[in-house]
């Protein structure tokens, strides 16, 4: 089967999972309508990180590649920012919010080697 450039990339495969593992992890918050906002919010943001690098693979230049892979980047961090929020809002357990951020952090060290490599 044909895969595109993007699939054989495992900062685009974790930040797949990391997405799943959000929507699963956070299926069941409190309905009430500040985190509504929030979690919309978070799950276009755990969306654009996978999205973004996609994106990214399909540009002409190294340096619209880099571009995309900052925003990967940057809503990866939104995210984190967004679970956070969540977490003070008791929507997201501690123990939930550590066992995400342990995963984001391992994303952020991928993606932060897939710019180095791609900056030399």
């Amino acid at each position: 089967m044909d895969t595109f450039n993007f699939e054989k990339l495992i900062a685009w495969e974790k930040s797949v999972e990391f997405f799943d593992l959000i929507m699963i992890k956070t299926e069941d918050f409190h309905n009430n309508k500040s985190s509504y906002r929030l979690k919309e919010q978070l799950d276009a943001a755990s969306a654009s990180i996978s999205m973004n690098i996609a994106e990214g693979t399909g540009r002409y230049s190294k340096k619209e590649y880099l571009k995309f892979l900052y925003y990967s980047r940057g809503s990866l961090y939104e995210t984190v920012t967004l679970l956070i929020l969540l977490n003070k809002r008791n929507n997201l357990s501690d123990e939930n919010l550590q066992f995400l951020k342990a995963k984001a952090m391992e994303i952020t060290k991928i993606l932060n080697g897939l710019i180095t490599s791609i900056r030399k």
